[in-house]
């Protein structure tokens, strides 16, 4: 049986299951309630129950006071209602609505894509949460050296780890420790959520994605968060790469087609073995080739600088796109740090 929740004073409403708690209903459909460690320790998510009735579940009696209970306070990451709701609560709209932390995290698990790619599982201590926007980074912060720059693979709503996507560079010192001495259970020091390349989502415009390489990891994050909340936008994910092989989470591109998201990938060397039939060439041109007017559009880009750089002065100067509707997370690799 669902209840109905009224976030007050947005009014916003949605449906929470009697078995999910109200921040977990919350950010399934879409709206963003402060949290942080998401096991009523912290108190982020406290707030105001004004009509309906809940079970607080587990929490730290420390967190939440019986005074405050009388009062009608409740920890959204464990209350779960018990009839309709009406709450009070402020809503996360905006980069300034989520602090940016720094954490101990440690390195659960390691999967290696592609010769030259990681994906990196990170854990949180029990008691904490970071709380992001689709598509933010954080920085792994070092003894020695500059942080290293890495997009959040996963959606808001699936956050229980951390996930990076993490190319072997030339020269660069992590990047090589990654691949040659890290090991799970490893700990690392993070700092986030950084960035301003995140899903606007009060707009109704369709939506280009071009991704190449690694910079496949935040439109990861931000299509599954769209998804996720049933954003109806059109919307049409490019993924460039040199070889089939880089291409290194292409059945999890294509499962996004099943939902709605147009997916063409564009190799620009394609090997002989490949046995490659599909587009060819770079990226952000095989965009222009399909669109001849974006002027009614929003493009999200992420990857290596020289292919964001040309996105953007091309689509803005040859195809029409507003200059505030071009959207981007481009990281230079500084290989001797």
């Amino acid at each position: 049986m669902a209840f109905t929740t009224t976030i007050q004073p947005s009014g916003h409403s949605f449906p929470v299951e009697a078995d999910e708690t109200i921040l977990e209903a919350a950010l399934r459909h879409g709206y963003t309630l402060p949290y942080s460690c998401r096991d009523g320790v912290c108190g982020a998510c406290k707030g105001k129950v004004m009509q309906g009735e809940v079970d607080h579940g587990k929490y730290q009696g420390s967190t939440l006071s019986d005074t405050e209970k009388s009062l009608g306070m409740a920890l959204f990451c464990c209350a779960k209602p018990k009839s309709d709701l009406v709450i009070e609560c402020r809503e996360v709209k905006t980069l300034n609505d989520i602090p940016v932390r720094t954490l101990p995290t440690r390195v659960h698990k390691m999967e290696k894509l592609a010769d030259d790619v990681m994906i990196i599982f990170l854990k949180l201590p029990a008691n904490e949460r970071l709380q992001f926007l689709s598509g933010q980074y954080i920085d792994i912060l070092q003894k020695e050296g500059k942080p290293r720059s890495f997009s959040l693979a996963n959606a808001p709503h699936d956050d229980e780890f951390l996930e990076l996507h993490v190319r072997n560079i030339s020269g660069g010192h992590f990047t090589n420790h990654v691949f040659t001495e890290m090991k799970e259970r490893d700990i690392l020091r993070i700092k986030g959520p950084l960035g301003t390349f995140f899903l606007r989502e009060d707009s109704d415009k369709p939506i280009i994605f071009v991704a190449s390489g690694t910079g496949f990891a935040p439109i990861k994050g931000i299509i599954e968060h769209a998804l996720q909340i049933g954003i109806q936008r059109p919307m049409h994910f490019y993924w460039g790469a040199r070889t089939l092989a880089d291409l290194y989470m292409l059945d999890k591109a294509k499962s996004w087609e099943a939902r709605g998201i147009k997916f063409t990938p564009v190799l620009s060397e394609a090997l002989p073995s490949d046995n490659w039939k599909g587009r060819t060439g770079f990226v952000h041109q095989a965009v222009m080739e399909d669109y001849t007017d974006l002027s009614g559009y929003q493009v999200y880009a992420c990857g290596a600088p020289v292919v964001v750089e040309a996105a953007h002065r091309d689509y803005t100067s040859q195809r029409k796109l507003p200059n505030e509707e071009f959207f981007s997370d481009a990281f230079t690799f500084m290989p001797k740090d």
